[in-house]
């Protein structure tokens, strides 16, 4: 007994965390894409910085090395400041003037090379001049050259230029060479640091991603919880708009949504109320009827002309609260310019065929009106019959029509008993029936109800003027457009 209603609530419970599992994917799925766009965009930046960094120090350890080549060169041409002749074939002396003078830059060195041995030169992190390997290689220079080396410190860049006399002899070997770790590894350090911060971003981003994502789904949890909790006993939870973006117009789209579910809801609430109300009391009389009828014909006879009466007024009744539903949805109509004038006189020639009264045509109004004839004409034939109904046969009934700026007017005013003012509002309700009037037919009351809803679904108003004893006068003002959406 115990063991169905435990599975129930486990399904339940499986469910709802699987439900919950996917809210929170979705929402990790929104980090995870902007943790990977932004590690994807920082490491692309990082990694392309390091290699334009590299290929920059590639291309200023060159210009630095031609440079140097450049300078002893030109000093070579010029004269000793010791003599004040020129160096002629003197290379020692031509290297000890430019080591002098030059200090090499960080990471740089300089050889010098005469007879094809080490002369001098500047201090660096190996003695590179001395070494047969390198050394060696560079004083039998006889055309400049370049390479590079691989050593104790790391990558060496160098570039070596005998020098001449001017029978083209070679005097001596000048060879420049940088070091190229500590610049390197200074790039490194760099982009390492580059690292280092873009990870602190990425924390930061994933932090505020976090948040961003669950303020960006917080409209869609709320159209959850609201779904969930609507049912049909309760429609009235909405949810709370703010924005303009797609966010937004999901919640409003859904808020919509609810409202014409509410609406149809209430229709179809009010329909079976008034429907089982109004209906019961003819299905009643047929059933008595039908269950006390007997062998005699002309029982008989009688008895089918009541049950028809009443399945003809069960009929009405219920296209009544049909039409009464549909008007609900001003969408169903179907507005079409209208010319009021002729309108008018056919509203009136209808009228007169109602039954015999004194009919009147007081004012045809010259205009165009947006409306769908075919309920305006309904509605006023409504109010034609509901003065038929409350005057005595000759009594004269009035109708007309009036054009203004932003509405134009139909009404309807007989000469009957008149409506007290406590129950002038009531009279639109559905099944309604003034206390102090003679109707002179069994409808339902639905007429006025009509009437009130034709009026609002084209965006308009019905009104009542009347006093006891002085008759009443019923208007339907519909705006001469009518407003977005009807």
């Amino acid at each position: 007994m115990t063991a169905r209603p435990m599975m129930g609530m486990t399904t339940a419970g499986v469910e709802m965390g699987e439900r919950r599992r996917f809210r929170l994917s979705a929402r990790l799925r929104i980090l995870g894409w902007i943790l990977a766009l932004t590690s994807l965009a920082i490491v692309g930046a990082l990694v392309l910085s390091r290699r334009l960094l590299f290929e920059q120090l590639d291309v200023e350890v060159n210009d630095h090395l031609e440079q140097e080549v450049d300078e002893i060169t030109s000093l070579a041409g010029g004269r000793d400041p010791a003599t004040g002749e020129p160096f002629g074939r003197d290379v020692a002396a031509i290297f000890d003037t430019f080591l002098r003078r030059n200090v090499p830059s960080d990471g740089e060195a300089l050889y010098t090379f005469v007879d094809r041995r080490f002369y001098s030169g500047t201090p660096a992190p190996v003695r590179l001049g001395e070494e047969p390997a390198a050394g060696g290689r560079w004083a039998e220079l006889t055309r400049p050259a370049h390479g590079e080396l691989s050593t104790e410190a790391g990558r060496v860049r160098w570039l070596g230029s005998p020098l001449r006399d001017a029978d083209g002899e070679v005097l001596g070997v000048f060879v420049v060479a940088n070091f190229l770790r500590g610049e390197r590894d200074e790039i490194a350090d760099a982009i390492n640091t580059g690292f280092v911060v873009a990870g602190a971003m990425l924390v930061v981003a994933a932090l505020v991603g976090w948040l961003v994502a669950g303020r960006i789904l917080r409209p869609i949890r709320e159209v959850t919880n609201t779904a969930r909790a609507i049912s049909e006993s309760d429609l009235s939870r909405r949810i709370a708009v703010e924005g303009d973006d797609e966010i937004a117009e999901l919640a409003r789209t859904f808020n919509a949504m609810v409202d014409r579910l509410e609406t149809a809801f209430t229709t179809q609430r009010a329909f079976i109320d008034d429907a089982g109300h109004e209906l019961r009391t003819p299905i009643t009389i047929v059933r008595g009827h039908l269950e006390l009828l007997g062998d005699d014909p002309d029982e008989r006879r009688d008895a089918v002309a009541l049950v028809t009466d009443e399945l003809d007024r069960m009929s009405r009744i219920v296209d009544d609260l049909l039409l009464l539903a549909k008007l609900e949805h001003p969408e169903l109509l179907r507005p079409q310019p209208l010319e009021v004038e002729p309108f008018t006189v056919e509203l009136f020639a209808k009228a007169q065929r109602l039954e015999n009264r004194r009919w009147r045509l007081t004012e045809a109004a010259a205009g165009t009106v947006v409306a769908d004839e075919q309920r305006l004409t309904q509605a006023v034939m409504n109010l034609a019959r509901n003065a038929v109904e409350h005057t005595d046969p000759q009594a004269e009934i009035k109708l007309g029509s009036a054009a203004f700026d932003r509405e134009v007017r139909f009404w309807v005013a007989d000469t009957g008993p008149g409506i007290a003012p406590d129950e002038q509002a009531a009279v639109f309700e559905r099944f309604a029936r003034a206390g102090n009037q003679r109707r002179r037919s069994d409808g339902a009351g639905l007429g006025l109800a009509i009437v009130r809803a034709v009026a609002e679904a084209h965006g308009g108003r019905v009104e009542l003027y009347s006093r006891p004893g002085a008759g009443a006068r019923f208007t339907i003002a519909i705006p001469t457009h009518p407003p977005k959406g009807v």
